[in-house]
């Protein structure tokens, strides 16, 4: 029989338990180490009661100004990066932006459509019959090759949309004018923003 004297412990008591000791361990390890983020700490908000309603109807106005053009902004910002769900209806879609890369990808003579304008203004001011002359014939010249080169850029759409979505019904005739008009814009001014570089391969 063992005897044990007054004020002491056993050693199998006293001694820390050693698989206890590596299980808290690991459970301490793999917590969050961190407390738990407040709900308006993980949306994002600051804490607090939401603005008081407005009391005025010219506070009222000014509040659904500053919403509506907070949306604008975001929605102008989303069509910019070309993102599909800011768009106008007529640009979304795959297909039109196969469209629009097709046309951004090559130098379209209808991009020189402003600058051979502004030439042909100027000589039609021009008191001389032979500028004049020339300014009208440049002109005519220009628009034949406008239509020579939206005739090449037409085959082009209509065959990169074949070999892309070779499965769907596709209005191929509105499709070419939507590039066509695009190929008349200059690059830094089409919208949506060009995102292809040129002589890129679509």
């Amino acid at each position: 029989m063992k005897l044990r004297l007054p004020g002491r412990r056993d050693r199998a008591e006293t001694a820390p338990d050693a698989g206890t000791d590596v299980t808290t361990s690991l459970v301490k390890a793999g917590g969050k180490g961190r407390p738990t983020p407040k709900r308006y700490e993980a949306q994002g908000r600051r804490p607090g009661p939401p603005p008081p309603p407005p009391t005025t109807r010219k506070e009222a106005y000014k509040r659904m100004r500053e919403q509506q053009a907070a949306t604008r902004g975001a929605a102008r910002a989303g069509a910019v990066r070309g993102d599909d769900s800011h768009l106008p209806v007529r640009d979304r879609g795959p297909v039109r932006k196969l469209v629009r890369d097709t046309v951004d990808a090559r130098r379209n003579a209808g991009s020189f459509f402003l600058v051979v304008a502004a030439l042909v203004l100027v000589g039609y001011f021009v008191p001389v019959p032979e500028v004049q002359s020339y300014t009208v014939f440049l002109w005519f010249l220009f628009f034949l090759v406008i239509i020579a080169d939206s005739v090449v850029l037409g085959r082009r759409i209509k065959r990169k949309v074949l070999e892309r979505f070779p499965d769907d019904d596709h209005r191929m005739r509105g499709l070419i004018w939507y590039g066509v008009s695009r190929s008349t814009m200059v690059r830094r001014w089409r919208f949506p923003k060009p995102e292809v570089a040129l002589g890129a391969q679509v």
